[in-house]
């Protein structure tokens, strides 16, 4: 197996986790969280596909999914436009309001249709590219998007999970 078949399938595997924690919910759904603190389906889901998306477009070069295909617009959320989550209080989790399942999916499966696009082009040599000095040591490009797996499939599991909480009540 090639490094881009491996991350290829990793990507896949995010995806068909956030579909069947997604798929046929209400916005209700999407919105609701099982406590005051906790993050609703959509945040977890809208987050991690920001992050996949501007960690992805980063390394590849090009502009963001959120920007180039006005998903910013048609999210309409209440932040900065480059806004990803990351560091968001409470307040800001229940400000994410998503207007329907489609919409959700839609922006996930362009992100995931754009990162299958860059990763399957890479080889190992391509992973080994610094893409971050900030750290010690500097981050290469396999770390990044293992990374970015990781984190994906974490927020996704935790969208599932709150799927069969509300399911159960």
């Amino acid at each position: 197996m090639k490094s881009a078949d491996l991350l290829t399938d990793a990507f896949t595997r995010v995806r068909e986790t956030v579909h069947s924690a997604v798929e046929g919910l209400s916005s209700a759904d999407l919105q609701a969280r099982l406590d005051d603190g906790a993050n609703s389906i959509g945040w977890l889901v809208w987050h991690l596909t920001r992050v996949q998306d501007d960690h992805v477009s980063d390394a590849s070069g090009v502009e963001q999914v959120w920007f180039s295909e006005d998903w910013a617009a048609r999210f309409d959320l209440p932040f900065p436009k480059g806004a990803t989550g990351y560091g968001h209080s409470s307040a800001d989790v229940a400000a994410v309001r998503v207007g329907s399942a489609e919409l959700l999916l839609g922006y996930h499966d362009a992100v995931h249709q754009r990162t299958l696009a860059f990763v399957r082009g890479l080889d190992n040599k391509a992973l080994d590219r610094i893409v971050d000095e900030a750290w010690s040591p500097p981050v290469t490009l396999g770390v990044r998007l293992i990374s970015v797996v990781s984190d994906d499939l974490q927020h996704a599991g935790q969208a599932a999970f709150v799927r069969g909480a509300l399911e159960r009540r």
